[in-house]
């Protein structure tokens, strides 16, 4: 396969190399080649895709091993990592699996000239300038500006965030912890809930209510707030109740329209003109109620900044292998301004 030739800001022109990339979760190891990019529409190929159950390996290093014995190909000698766990350091941490290594010893144990490892959120955010607009949903529209800030966003196991950061100089990725923030209210429902959800947990966070877990514990606050009995139901069976049962959907539709007020807050926290990308396991699957609520009016509704978040789009992002493409963007951009 031929290779793209790139040309850096520096005005030096190179061929691209291809890059192993890898998706860790607690489920799957999912690991491909990224073989080419297409400067013309901006996206990655993506090749000799393989995954495997993350429960057949030991460690990491034994996955990683499995997989490069698959390879048909010349082995390329850089890599990048997205994973579901924090990284400190040189040190990585993937809990529910009882993985940990260094990411120092796997270059050398691996003999790879070029590595790096990223958080899942920060791939996703890497990925967002190169996300496909028509294997995505627009929730909101407007006009990006394609030199400013990007922010991601999403509700799934717990919330995640994080800043595609723009400047003449290039370009970075900006890890948060969006998800610990106080949850505000803005409406009197909003205000109604807090005050339940205060009564069990001391600080209602953003991932307090915007999770898997959280799902289920509005619903418990709606039902109180509603003065009807809660039944025990998690996120799954309040899903799907939601058109036999009106505390269900109330809670549904309550997820979608309190989300649009936090994703404001932090397109305005991070200056994100250049547009606000939804993922995590939640909310692609619903849709059709997201698009129907008053997510848009409340993403919009920010005082004197209304104009502001106004100009703002907002994708909800649907297609597959986000971090794969986000961990080849890592390495890409890197090369792109050196």
């Amino acid at each position: 396969m031929s290779q793209t030739t790139l040309k850096s800001l520096n005005g030096h022109d190179r061929a691209f190399e291809p890059i192993i990339v890898a998706d860790i979760g607690g489920t799957n190891a999912r690991f491909a080649v990224v073989t080419e990019f297409n400067l013309d529409t901006n996206q990655f190929a993506i090749d000799h895709q393989f995954t495997f159950p993350s429960a057949e390996f030991q460690s990491f290093e034994s996955a990683l091993a499995a997989f490069l014995a698959t390879l048909t190909i010349k082995r390329p000698s850089r890599a990048c990592f997205a994973v579901a766990g924090p990284i400190k350091g040189q040190q990585v941490y993937l809990t529910n699996l009882g993985w940990n290594f260094n990411t120092q010893d796997i270059k050398i144990q691996f003999d790879f000239n070029e590595l790096a490892v990223i958080n899942d959120f920060a791939a996703f955010a890497y990925a967002a300038p190169h996300l496909s607009k028509d294997d995505n949903i627009q929730i909101k529209t407007g006009q990006a500006d394609p030199k400013a800030n990007i922010a991601v966003l999403g509700p799934g196991t717990g919330f995640g965030a994080a800043c595609h950061v723009k400047d003449n100089h290039g370009s970075a990725v900006m890890s948060c912890e969006a998800g610990h923030i106080s949850l505000a209210a803005v409406t009197e429902l909003d205000r109604q809930l807090l005050q339940v959800l205060k009564e069990s947990t001391q600080h209602v966070s953003v991932e307090t209510v915007f999770s898997g877990p959280g799902l289920a514990r509005l619903y418990k606050a709606m039902a109180q707030v509603k003065g009807v009995p809660a039944e025990d139901l998690n996120a799954a069976q309040i899903s799907a109740r939601a058109n036999e049962c009106d505390v269900c959907d109330a809670t549904l539709n309550q997820f979608c329209d309190w989300i649009g007020s936090v994703a404001g807050d932090i397109a305005l926290t991070f200056g994100a003109l250049g547009g606000v990308f939804i993922g995590g396991g939640i909310l692609p699957r619903m849709t059709e109620r997201l698009i129907s609520s008053r997510f848009v009016e409340r993403f919009t509704e920010k005082g004197i900044m209304s104009q502001y978040a106004g100009q703002i789009p907002v994708t909800l992002v649907v297609q597959d292998n986000i971090p794969l493409i986000g961990a080849a963007a890592c390495l890409h951009d890197r090369d792109q301004f050196s």
